[in-house]
């Protein structure tokens, strides 16, 4: 089957693409499996992680199948399209975990081989968000090829907004840490909005329904992320308010906390958990205000 390069698909079997393709079943496969022979999925924060390269080795292999069968045009939608996203998502899905497992669980280890173990497997998840890199980065150097959405720096930052909230729900995965004042719920209740109003602007675009809107689509995005940015400015005021000063009940020194006073590899303390999770909060404020600096100058000062 000959195919032009104008209808050249992100998944075509060039020596290139089978190449990364193995490299990214391989890594994440090698990082899955080192991950579960020390345990990982004890905890919360790994079971993120193991879910993380399970998913991208089982989405990358069905991507492989149906490119090796060549069954690509048997879908409703752009294959092109959905391999990309689908790369983006995995890069930025492995990036996160190349994170946040390691400093969540190689810090506590002492040397041994559960430590050596848990480095390498840091080391293939690196890999294989290099690899994943890679191919977003030479899908789009291909010639007449049309990018998809998530390869832009707009859909970059969606994705990003998207995952840093997927982040967040794994610190907050404890009720006891913000049921007990209303503040913090509100925080929790601004994650989950801003993370809809994220993947609803995301999946409009993705499914090229943009333009059945009331309103151009463009200034849809930009009033879903100035909400967005005006929400998680309150959340990066309140969490570490309520969070680590004294007199609205929160625990300023890391010391204070009893479940800190035990070093153990698989559970993150909570005051731990709550530091990750400010973190992430004014992160994530950083690239919404992004996303809406670059929204605004691409489609009205620009255009």
């Amino acid at each position: 089957m000959v195919r032009t390069p104008e209808i050249l698909s992100l998944g075509s079997s060039t020596i290139m693409g089978c190449c990364l393709r193995r490299l990214q079943l391989l890594s994440t496969c090698v990082a899955f499996s080192l991950g579960a022979s020390v345990g990982t999925w004890k905890g919360t924060i790994g079971n993120w992680s193991m879910f993380i390269w399970c998913f991208c080795f089982v989405v990358t292999l069905i991507n492989l199948i149906v490119e090796l069968c060549e069954l690509e045009d048997h879908f409703p939608f752009s294959w092109d399209n959905f391999l990309i996203t689908c790369n983006c998502y995995s890069a930025l899905l492995c990036l996160s975990a190349s994170i946040i497992y390691p400093a969540t669980y190689i810090q506590f280890l002492p040397d041994s081989r559960y430590r050596d173990r848990t480095i390498t497997s840091t080391a293939f998840s690196c890999l294989a968000f290099v690899a994943y890199a890679m191919e977003v980065a030479w899908t789009r150097a291909q010639p007449n090829m049309i990018t998809g959405y998530m390869a832009t720096v707009p859909g970059l930052l969606k994705g990003l907004e998207t995952i840093v909230a997927c982040v967040i729900f794994v610190f907050i995965s404890s009720p006891y840490l913000y049921l007990h004042q209303p503040a913090l719920v509100w925080c929790v209740a601004v994650y989950s909005i801003c993370f809809l109003l994220s993947s609803v602007a995301l999946l409009l675009n993705l499914g090229k329904c943009d333009n059945r809107l009331p309103v151009p689509f463009p200034i849809f995005q930009v009033v879903l992320t100035l909400l967005s940015v005006l929400l998680y400015a309150t959340a990066l005021v309140l969490w570490p308010l309520y969070q680590f000063n004294q007199k609205f009940g929160g625990q300023p020194q890391r010391s204070s906390d009893v479940s800190c006073s035990n070093r153990l590899t698989s559970l993150v303390c909570t005051w731990n958990q709550r530091l990750a999770v400010a973190s992430l909060t004014a992160i994530n404020l950083l690239i919404y205000v992004t996303d809406l600096v670059f929204s605004v100058h691409l489609d009205f000062v620009s255009g």
